[in-house]
């Protein structure tokens, strides 16, 4: 068995989630078991992520159909519950070791609009066994998430279109 890492893909430039993705996809196709939790997006395209299923198995708690930062407060305030409910079965997955991989996406975004506190992702983190993979999204990365990691990468534009 091998053993697990937590990786964090950052930063201004596109693609994290693609290479999440992308990292997930390869290792399901070993026979990997792949859970996608995702945070803040509002809808994405679930038709073509459910034909990843079975090895890749996509979860999404919040109820708003609009992104996050569109929100206004009240909304914002319904949604912090939903992301608590999910980062609650991203702990439950990880104690009960149903998958291998743990897609925390955009996990790190609900960190910096404060709907989830770092210690709270740690804790999480700390549910997983040192065979599971963790991997995290996000724009920006707190401190403590970046002491608990084993690899990050930051995905920074070099060029972009004019």
């Amino acid at each position: 068995m091998e053993q697990g890492i937590i990786q964090v893909y950052y930063g201004d430039g596109k693609g994290k989630t693609s290479a999440a993705l992308g990292n997930a996809i390869r290792r399901a196709s070993t026979g990997s078991t792949v859970y996608l939790i995702t945070f803040l997006k509002g809808q994405l395209n679930s038709d073509f992520l459910a034909r990843l299923e079975p090895e890749v198995k996509c979860f999404r708690f919040e109820r708003s159909y609009c992104a996050y930062s569109e929100l206004n407060d009240e909304e914002k305030n319904e949604e912090r519950v939903n992301i608590v409910n999910g980062l609650n079965f991203a702990k439950k997955a990880l104690t009960t070791g149903e998958c291998d991989i743990l897609i925390l996406d955009e996990i790190l975004g609900a960190c910096a609009e404060g709907a989830v506190p770092a210690e709270d992702v740690i804790e999480t983190l700390k549910a997983r066994s040192p065979f599971t993979t963790v991997i995290m999204t996000g724009r920006k990365l707190p401190d403590p998430l970046r002491e608990v990691a084993d690899q990050v990468l930051n995905i920074v534009p070099e060029k972009e279109p004019a």
